[in-house]
């Protein structure tokens, strides 16, 4: 499953579903598809995300000596959401995602 984050201010981010949920989870949001953040509470979302993500990085990384392919930490998979997040925030709308 693919998830597409759209809004007005920023290009359009589309990410695997799983990171995607993970992220929306994050900003304190249900998991539900497709689904909205109004204008109003991204703030809010954009400020539990960055917390959540600064959390995640104080921790210290799991390591796998059996891992094959390098791993990417989930604040570079954030990076695009945050950026769409903070550009939505700047010019007061909303962000969809289906």
């Amino acid at each position: 499953m693919l998830v597409t984050f759209t809004t007005k201010a920023y290009a359009d981010i589309t990410m695997f579903g799983d990171v995607a949920l993970a992220l929306l989870k994050m900003m304190g949001h249900s998991a539900t598809v497709p689904s909205v953040i109004l204008a109003a509470d991204i703030p809010r979302a954009l400020s539990q995300l960055n917390s959540a993500i600064n959390a995640e990085s104080a921790a210290p990384p799991a390591h796998n000596d059996n891992a094959k392919e390098a791993t990417v930490s989930m604040a570079h998979r954030a990076m695009p959401l945050i950026n769409l997040l903070t550009a939505a925030a700047k010019e007061n709308t909303n962000v969809m995602w289906k």
